[in-house]
């Protein structure tokens, strides 16, 4: 079992709001609420604890937003006393404890699985990321207010520190009975204080903390276009017959029969298509390339493709990703299907990691399962460009 405590008992002075900075909102949700519902999310954490000024424990709007079991505490004086207060309400059978700052909203459920599992295997890990800057030390500043180095750091050995940090539970339990006299500005310094090792794990620049107005600007501008993303979803299914080509995502695939249709019958293309026009809300295959205009009468669905994506290009949008799932009995798809996703990466403009194509068989059942027909299911997302 994995719990997760959320630091969110500071005030935030620095953001110069009229409230805690964990109350402010993101896209009309608090950022306490981003960070708990992000949390919450992962399929790693099992409880959450979360850690409030004491005098804003009965907020409505923090109580209302985990679907897992969620308990709320008073947060201390310094944030680890914050941590010490919510650690002691950790269910005795967690196993490995999460701790993540309310200030980051943007954290991911991969980061947080790498984070857990990184803990998992050395007993404590935090998420950071490694410095792109040359770092020099100075000394103290001189009376015009300049400072002089006193060295080069190495870049490759300088990391800047996120949450979440994850620890077993018995490095945290120690870590947390030495701190009392120590001042520490994040949980993994307390474990190094005992000498135990603390290992990295890649962090996400996007992951960033909200500790002023400049950040919180930022953190809103991320959100805007964050919610202009949209998913669409596309469906074509054909008879199989004898005397046409096989063709599926461009690819030519040896068989004994192909796709009937007006076009080339390509279905995992008239999928794509009707996913990213569906995604954009600008129609879709059957009004754009009409089967009752002889223009399109045996037409290349991967032109086809290019063009809808132009449309997208028009209508303001860009390609995210792309995932397609062909359902055919026979032939087998593994050996073209890196083919398939390069042409259809091509079509769209993205890179191929950003497609994939997978073959399905339907076990025998109707149509498809008979070698009667094939069908294509796709979901697209797309973003503002």
């Amino acid at each position: 079992m994995t719990s997760a405590i959320i630091a969110a008992g500071g005030r935030g002075h620095r953001v110069g709001a009229d409230r805690p900075k964990q109350f402010l909102e993101i896209g009309g949700r608090s950022i306490l609420e981003l960070s708990i519902a992000a949390l919450a999310a992962s399929d790693q954490i099992d409880e959450l604890i979360v850690a409030l000024p004491e005098e804003h424990l009965d907020t409505a709007l923090a109580r209302r937003v985990s679907p897992k079991p969620t308990t709320f505490v008073a947060g201390g004086a310094r944030r680890q006393d914050s941590v010490a207060n919510a650690f002691a309400k950790v269910s005795p059978e967690a196993g490995v404890i999460v701790i993540h700052d309310a200030a980051r909203p943007f954290v991911t459920g991969e980061l947080i699985a790498r984070t857990v599992a990184a803990a998992q295997a050395h007993g404590a890990a935090i998420a950071a990321i490694p410095v792109s800057d040359t770092v020099k030390q100075t000394a103290d500043a001189a009376g015009d207010g300049s400072r002089p180095i006193r060295a080069t750091i190495p870049r490759d050995s300088i990391f800047l520190a996120q949450t979440p940090q994850a620890f077993r539970r018995d490095v945290l339990a120690r870590a947390i009975a030495a701190a009392t006299s120590i001042d520490a500005t994040d949980e993994a310094m307390l474990v190094e204080r005992l000498g135990l090792p603390v290992h990295v794990v890649e962090g996400d620049v996007r992951n960033i903390k909200i500790t002023t107005a400049e950040d919180l600007a930022t953190a809103r501008a991320v959100a805007v276009r964050t919610s202009l993303m949209r998913i669409g979803n596309g469906y074509d299914l054909h008879k199989l017959v004898a005397g046409r080509p096989l063709i599926l995502a461009g690819v030519r695939i040896p068989f004994e029969r192909g796709l009937l249709g007006h076009s080339d019958a390509d279905i995992v293309c008239h999928a794509v298509t009707d996913a990213i026009l569906g995604a954009a809300g600008i129609g879709d295959i059957g009004r754009l390339f009409p089967d009752t205009d002889p223009k399109w009468k045996d037409a290349d669905s991967i032109a086809l493709l290019e063009g809808a994506a132009a449309r997208l290009h028009e209508a303001g949008y860009r390609v995210s990703n792309v995932d397609a799932t062909v359902i055919a009995q026979q032939p087998k798809l593994l050996p073209y299907l890196d083919q398939m996703r390069s042409n259809l990466a091509a079509a769209l403009g993205v890179d191929a990691a950003a497609v994939s194509v997978k073959g399905k068989t339907n076990e025998g059942v109707d149509s498809m399962g008979q070698g009667e027909s094939m069908a294509c299911h796709a979901v697209a997302l797309i973003a503002r460009a």
